[in-house]
């Protein structure tokens, strides 16, 4: 029978799901690192960014980076002092849970932390993520910007756009050839496009990016760090960071 030549739909979505063999490599990775260490950091991850952790692995590039299942992380590392690969770091253990990953290091332990205290990256918002303030489209011309940035330094929104504002819920129209928001002088109380501490949706970041608002921050939060100096695990206290990703 000829072979059908009827259009085949591939979903390059699909991705092949990890394999026991990916995890038994990232186990024993993790337990083979261990020991050429001095320092072994948990930290969250917040507003993840491959492009901003490409930057940070290149900065890290003489350290390691682990993110996997926390159960796994944690097996590797050992959850009792029987099973701990290195004398204390099982009390690491305690800290690896949610969006975690681990990094290992001979850099002096203030040299990391010093390290992400400082790194933030802001870039646009998605679905999902809780408005750091809230963001208005002023009522008159509507300005590149929507009112960020004075007037004087600002460009009239593109006319082009207005169609898409307006299928995005913001009641715009043109007028003279400009797109104009409620009263053409600027009086009124304009759009309001979110609130802060709300929940953000897809439409509303799609707003936010047109205007080149951006509230999310890439960030990473060190949780706690292990020593194999004193073989102790330091709590560490950095309300100010937060962002990383999976080997």
């Amino acid at each position: 029978m000829p072979k059908s030549k009827r259009a085949k739909v591939v979903h390059l979505t699909q991705v092949a799901k990890k394999t026991r063999e990916h995890k038994d490599k990232l186990f024993q990775c993790i337990r083979d690192a261990v020991p050429n260490y001095q320092h072994c950091f948990v930290f969250s991850v917040d507003n993840m960014r491959n492009s901003y952790l490409k930057d940070v692995r290149r900065e890290l590039s003489d350290c390691r980076l682990f993110f996997g299942k926390t159960k796994l992380m944690a097996k590797a590392l050992g959850q009792s002092p029987s099973e701990a690969i290195a004398p204390g770091i099982d009390d690491l253990t305690q800290y690896i849970a949610g969006n975690v990953g681990l990094l290992l290091t001979n850099r002096p332990a203030s040299d990391v932390t010093d390290y992400f205290a400082r790194l933030a990256k802001v870039d646009f918002a998605r679905a999902g993520v809780t408005a750091s303030r809230s963001f208005t489209i002023p009522s008159g011309i509507v300005y590149a910007t929507a009112g960020e940035v004075p007037a004087e330094h600002d460009v009239p929104l593109e006319h082009s756009i207005e169609p898409e504002l307006r299928r995005l819920g913001v009641p715009t129209r043109m007028v003279k050839g400009k797109v104009v928001l409620g009263d053409e002088s600027g009086e009124g109380e304009g759009y309001l496009v979110c609130k802060e501490g709300e929940l953000l949706d897809s439409r509303q970041t799609r707003l936010l990016k047109m205007f080149s608002v951006c509230l999310s921050e890439f960030r990473v939060k060190v949780l706690a760090h292990w020593s194999a100096a004193s073989g102790e695990v330091t709590e560490v206290v950095q309300p100010t960071m937060e962002g990383i990703e999976e080997s």
